[in-house]
């Protein structure tokens, strides 16, 4: 276990010490994708200007074509003349569009790889939380089987405990009846003595008398 974890942590501080330049090569190409997308966006939005601008030229050119000896020559003139802006404003948009497409499908390829360079990093990361959660398990379980060994001792250490005590009760209980019966039997003694004496002494005053 204790070599695993350290192959782990050796592992870890490899795949962090990354050079500085590569963090900054990231940042400089995600720079660089933000410009083309500024391009992009500002190439659509040409594209709509232009388009407006040639609409209103059109509209624009159509009134002054009203007044002119041949106006459906002038008019179609200024069509022709709509329809070349509008084909280049549909380009510049197409081209937009495509440079937006380019720099997403970059970007995308470009975390599908990060994806894929950080993926012994992150294996790495899941085996060392796997091995502290493993030997966190294993503390709780060595605690958990020590704190029953405890309480197991306890158990039979109060129990020992009662044991002893019940068994001074019960000498103390035995001595304290066999001192009750040791004087109770005095006692009997004395009574005895007693009335032995008083029946000898009404003997000798009954003899006394005759």
């Amino acid at each position: 276990m204790e070599n695993r974890s350290l192959s782990v942590v050796a592992l870890l501080s490899l795949l962090l010490a990354q050079p500085v330049v590569t963090l900054a090569a990231d940042a400089g190409r995600e720079a660089a994708w933000q410009e083309r997308l500024g391009q992009a966006t500002a190439m659509r939005e040409e594209s709509q200007d232009m388009h407006r601008a040639a609409g209103k030229l059109l509209e624009q050119k159509n009134l002054e074509c009203a007044k002119e000896f041949l106006v459906n020559a002038c008019r179609n003139e200024a069509y022709q003349a709509y329809l070349k802006t509008s084909r280049e404003a549909r380009r510049l948009d197409n081209d937009g569009k495509a440079l937006e497409r380019e720099v997403r499908k970059e970007q995308a390829a470009a975390r599908r790889q990060r994806v894929a360079d950080e993926a012994p990093q992150r294996e790495a990361e899941r085996r060392e939380r796997q091995a502290e959660t493993a030997a966190a398990r294993q503390a709780s379980e060595h605690k958990a089987a020590q704190t029953r060994t405890d309480k197991a001792r306890q158990a039979v250490n109060g129990e020992r405990r009662k044991a002893r005590e019940a068994e001074k009760l019960r000498r103390k209980q035995a001595e304290h009846e066999a001192h009750a019966a040791e004087m109770k039997r005095k006692a009997e003694r004395r009574a005895d003595s007693e009335a032995r004496r008083r029946a000898e002494h009404e003997a000798a005053r009954a003899a006394a008398n005759r």
